[in-house]
C-alpha cells in the first residue's frame, strides 16, 4: 500500500484542520482494503470560538451515514471535546444513551449523528485520529496465533487491545487500559478482530502511519501466506438453479431479493477449497460485516429448498441461543451462499445491497485463504458476532424503517426499452426499487441507462434465439424474473388492405404479435419461480376501435389482446397475473415520428395540435403516465386482478 498524499491536491481542500481532515479521509476511503461501505472513521480536534466569544475544543468526527471516500466538510459532526472525555470516565452508559449524549454535546444540531467511536477518538491525545478495518491486519488477527503474530510484526510500536464490542464499552476499556501508557512511544493501536487506529499532530503523519502499519501486515502476508494467481475459469451455470435459489431465499426473507453470482477465478478457487463449507460458516472477516452478510453462509446442495429451510432453522436456533428475550429476530434468510465448485452468491434487497455483500465477499475470500495458510481461519465466536448483529443501535433502526418501494428487489424484463413507453417503464420501475433487464433492437439501449440496476441488452424480439439469450443473461445477472412488460412494437405506414404490401403485414405481425409470444414463452419458466409474478402487455386502442389504413397494426394488436387473454387463463394456476394496457395517441414514443403524426392528423382532417388532444378529456397522454399504470398493474394494488384490459387514452368515444 502506497501513500497517496499529494501536496497540490491537499491544498485544494484548504489549509485549515478540517480541510486536511477531509482530504486524508478521502485518501483512506479510496482504499477498499482499508474500509468497505461506510466502515472506519476519522476525526480531528480543533479550537473554535463559540457564539459568546469563548474558545472551546471541538472534535470533528465522521458522521453516521457518510462514506470516507466521498465525505465533505458537512459529513463531520462537531462535538464538544470535554463532554466526550467526561463520558469516558463514566462507569457505565448504554450505547443508546451515549448517542443521545453525543448529540446533546454537538455545536451544530443539524450535523449528522457522530460515530459511535467518537469517545474513543476523543481520549486519544492527538489532533488527528484515523481508524480503519484493514483487511491485512484483521486477516492476521483472525488466526489462532493472531496476537502473537501481530506482536512479532510490530513489537512495542503498536498497542494491542483484545476484542471489545464497539461503542461505549470499547471506549471505556481503552480509557482504562491506556491511562498509564506514553502515547508518544506508540505509532498506533490494533483492536483484535476489528481494526487499526493511528494518530498524529498533522493529517499527513496520521494517514501515512496507517499506510505504513497496513503495509507491514501486507508484506508479512505476502511472505508467509502468498496467494497464487488464479487461473481463468469458464463455468456453465444453469439459470434455472439461480431462479430456484433466489425464490427460496426471497420466500424466507418475505421480500424480493436480487442476487450477484461471482464466478470469477478467485471465487471458484475459494469454492473448491477443502472443508470450504466449514470455512464459510465460521463467521465474517470483521464483526461489522454481519449487518450485511449475517454470520454464516448458506451452502448450496442438491435440494435448494431443503438447504434454505435448514439454514433458516439454524439461524433461528442461533438467535434463541443468544437472545436475552427482549430482542426482535431478524429474517432468517441468508445474505450469501457458497456454491461448491461454482463460486459464491450475494443476496440483497436490491442490486445496490447485493453489490455491497458481493464486495465484502471479494475481500473475505482471500482473507480466509491466507488465514488458513497461517494456521487456520478463526474469526470471532457467535456470541460476539450476535452482539453486533443485535446491537441496540441496530435494533432501533427496525422501528424507524419505512415502507420499502412497491417493487423493491423485483427483477423486471422490459422490451422496447430504449424510448417511449418502454423507457418510461424502466425509469418508473427503477424508482420503485426494481432491477430491470432492458431490451431493444436499438443498440443505444446498451448505454442508455446509468447504474448497475439496469442491464441494457440489444435484442430483436422477432428472433426467438436472441430473446432466449437475453432472458438467460438477465436471470444470470439478477437471479430471476418477477415481472415482464412486453412493450416492443412498430407502427407501419398507412396502407389500406387493398394496397398493403406483404412485407408491411408480415413485419407488423412479427413485431407486434409474434415478438410478444417469444418473450412470454422464454420468460414463463422463470416467472414460475418469481416473486408475485406478473405480465403486462402493451396493447392499443386499435383493438377496440381500429382505424382505416392501420390494418396491419390493428390486426396484430387484436391478436396480442387475445394472446393476453389466453395467457391469463393458462398461467393463473402458477400465480402469474396477466393484464393489458391499451394506450392511445402517446406522442412521445418512437412510433410517432413527425411524418406519422402529420399523416394521421391529415387522415382525420385535423391539425397536429388538435390531433394531440382528441380525446374526451381533452388532454395529452404521455409515456410517463402509461408507465405509472403499468407499474401499478404489476404491483400489490392489483394483486387480485388478471385478464384485465385497461385503456390509458384520455377517453375515446369510439372505444366507449
Amino acid at each position: 500500500m502506497k501513500s497517496l498524499w499529494d501536496d497540490s491536491d491537499a491544498k485544494k481542500f484548504g489549509d485549515d484542520a478540517l480541510g486536511r481532515r477531509v482530504y486524508t479521509s478521502r485518501l483512506i476511503g479510496a482504499e477498499s482494503e482499508l474500509v468497505l461501505h461506510g466502515g472506519g472513521n476519522t476525526s480531528v480536534k480543533a479550537e473554535e470560538e463559540n457564539l459568546f466569544g469563548d474558545r472551546e475544543s471541538i472534535l470533528y468526527v465522521k458522521g453516521s451515514g457518510w462514506d470516507l471516500a466521498t465525505i465533505e466538510r458537512e459529513g463531520f459532526a462537531p462535538v464538544r471535546l470535554e463532554a466526550l472525555r467526561r463520558m469516558a470516565k463514566l462507569p457505565r452508559l448504554s450505547d443508546a444513551d451515549m448517542v443521545r449524549a453525543q448529540r446533546a454535546a454537538m455545536t451544530d444540531p443539524s450535523a449528522p449523528t457522530p460515530s459511535v467511536e467518537a469517545i474513543l477518538h476523543a481520549i486519544i491525545p492527538f489532533a488527528y485520529v484515523d481508524h480503519t478495518h484493514a483487511d491485512a491486519v484483521v486477516t492476521i488477527s483472525n488466526t489462532p496465533r493472531g496476537t502473537q503474530l501481530l506482536a512479532e510484526i510490530y513489537g512495542d510500536r503498536i498497542f494491542i487491545v483484545p476484542y471489545i464490542m464497539p461503542g461505549f464499552a470499547l471506549a471505556r476499556d481503552v480509557y482504562e487500559m491506556t491511562r498509564d501508557i506514553d502515547w508518544e512511544q506508540i505509532e498506533g493501536m490494533i483492536l483484535l478482530n476489528h481494526g487499526v487506529f493511528t494518530f498524529g499532530e498533522d493529517a499527513r503523519s496520521s494517514y501515512e502511519r496507517m499506510i505504513q502499519i497496513v503495509t507491514e501486515a501486507e508484506d508479512y502476508l505476502e511472505a508467509e501466506a502468498p496467494l497464487e494467481p488464479a487461473p481463468a475459469v469458464t463455468l456453465e451455470v444453469d439459470p434455472a438453479v439461480l431462479a430456484r435459489l433466489r425464490h427460496a431465499v426471497s420466500e424466507e426473507a418475505d421480500a424480493a431479493l436480487t442476487l450477484r453470482h461471482d464466478t470469477s477465478a478467485e471465487a471458484v478457487i475459494f469454492s473448491e477449497l477443502d472443508h470450504v463449507s466449514a470455512l464459510a460458516t465460521r463467521g465474517p472477516l470483521t464483526p461489522d460485516h454481519v449487518i450485511r452478510t449475517k454470520r454464516t453462509a448458506l451452502v448450496v446442495g442438491e435440494d435448494i429448498h431443503e438447504n434454505v429451510t435448514t439454514y433458516a432453522e439454524g439461524y433461528r436456533e442461533y438467535f434463541d441461543r443468544n437472545t436475552d428475550g427482549t430482542l426482535t429476530c431478524l429474517d432468517a434468510a441468508p445474505r450469501w451462499a457458497l456454491w461448491p465448485g461454482r463460486g459464491v452468491i450475494a443476496f440483497g434487497r436490491g442490486d445496490a445491497e447485493a453489490a455491497i455483500v458481493a464486495d465484502i465477499l471479494a475481500h473475505t475470500m482471500p482473507a480466509i485463504r491466507r488465514a488458513e495458510a497461517l494456521g487456520g481461519w478463526e474469526p470471532l465466536g457467535e456470541e460476539e458476532i450476535f452482539d453486533v448483529e443485535y446491537w441496540e443501535l441496530e435494533q432501533a433502526k427496525l422501528t424507524r424503517a419505512g415502507k420499502p418501494p412497491a417493487h423493491q428487489g423485483k427483477v423486471v424484463v422490459v422490451s422496447g426499452a430504449a424510448s417511449g413507453i418502454g423507457l418510461a417503464c424502466v425509469q418508473a420501475l427503477r424508482e420503485a426499487g426494481a432491477c430491470v433487464v432492458a431490451l431493444d433492437i436499438d443498440p443505444h439501449v446498451r448505454s442508455a441507462f446509468d447504474g448497475a440496476a439496469v442491464l441494457g441488452l440489444q435484442c430483436d424480439v422477432t428472433d426467438a434465439a436472441a430473446v432466449d439469450a437475453a432472458v438467460v443473461a438477465g436471470v444470470c445477472r439478477y437471479g430471476g424474473i418477477d415481472i415482464v412488460v412486453s412493450n416492443a412494437g412498430t407502427f407501419p405506414a398507412t396502407e389500406t388492405l387493398a394496397d398493403m404490401r406483404d412485407e408491411t403485414w408480415e413485419k407488423s405481425l412479427a413485431v407486434n404479435l409474434s415478438g410478444h409470444r417469444h418473450l412470454l414463452q422464454k420468460c414463463v419458466p422463470f416467472l414460475r419461480e418469481g416473486i408475485d409474478p406478473a405480465v403486462v402487455f402493451v396493447g392499443s386502442k386499435n383493438v377496440a376501435a381500429p382505424g382505416s389504413g392501420a390494418g396491419a397494426y390493428s390486426v396484430a394488436k387484436a391478436g396480442l389482446a387475445q394472446l393476453a387473454r389466453v395467457a391469463a387463463l393458462e398461467l393463473a394456476g402458477d400465480g402469474i397475473r396477466v393484464n393489458t394496457v391499451h394506450p392511445n395517441d402517446v406522442f412521445d414514443t418512437a412510433i410517432w415520428t413527425e411524418e406519422v403524426l402529420k399523416a394521421r392528423a391529415a387522415h382525420y382532417g385535423m391539425s397536429v395540435e388538435a390531433y394531440r388532444t382528441r380525446n374526451l378529456l381533452g388532454i395529452e397522454v404521455t409515456s410517463r403516465e402509461v408507465a405509472a399504470v403499468i407499474v401499478a398493474l404489476a404491483g400489490p394494488l392489483f394483486s387480485r386482478t388478471t385478464g384485465a384490459h385497461i385503456p390509458v387514452d384520455g377517453g375515446n368515444d369510439r372505444v366507449i
